[in-house]
């Protein structure tokens, strides 16, 4: 589905409003395809910068400021929450300032507690701020690469996420959803196994 207009449906992005969809600064692109290749530089420039230098990756500022790096030559909303509640997640848009300060608060106790392996303690929280969903766009993403700071921060390698693309309409994304959806159900062994293929 690389070839749809940017409004059409896709299995592979959050839906965007119109007014999110109005947020598109380059104003050249019209196909699924070229946002996915703008998308995509964005995230490499922001994960050559997330490993550049120590960073704290349960802070808010932060999560924003990466998210914004991600996406901020692409989308004038990056970094800011979202305003419209969403089809994935269980959180209304107004209550995601509180659910990202808690999930934030939540890892951090986890670590000092020891309470799971480093592997698990950064997939739990990937699939809470999927969860959450904070921002129009690009959770997915965000997640993934706060997930792969969070473990190497806590003496883990990154994640592999299976080692293919996660683009739409594959099979190896079909394996990533069940494996998060698992993870929504507290069953993490699939998430944790997936991320690790």
């Amino acid at each position: 589905m690389s070839d749809s207009f940017i409004g059409d449906a896709d299995d592979a992005a959050t839906p965007l409003s119109p007014e999110e969809r109005e947020g598109l600064i380059p104003t050249h692109i019209a196909i699924r395809g070229e946002l996915n290749a703008m998308e995509q530089a964005g995230n490499a420039d922001a994960d050559r910068w997330v490993f550049s230098r120590k960073r704290d990756v349960l802070d808010e500022d932060f999560l924003r400021r990466l998210h914004r790096r991600m996406f901020g030559e692409v989308w004038t909303w990056a970094g800011q929450f979202r305003v419209t509640d969403k089809n994935i997640g269980d959180v209304p848009a107004w209550r995601v300032p509180a659910d990202l300060r808690q999930l934030l608060g939540d890892v951090r106790a986890q670590i000092e507690h020891k309470a799971y392996p480093p592997d698990e303690i950064a997939l739990r929280f990937h699939n809470r701020l999927t969860w959450i969903h904070p921002f129009p766009n690009g959770n997915g993403r965000l997640a993934r690469l706060a997930a792969d700071l969070l473990a190497v921060q806590l003496g883990e390698r990154r994640f592999t996420w299976g080692r293919g693309n996660l683009g739409p309409a594959s099979d190896l994304r079909r394996r990533y959803i069940e494996a998060q959806q698992s993870a929504d159900d507290r069953v993490v062994g699939p998430l944790l196994e997936f991320a690790r293929s």
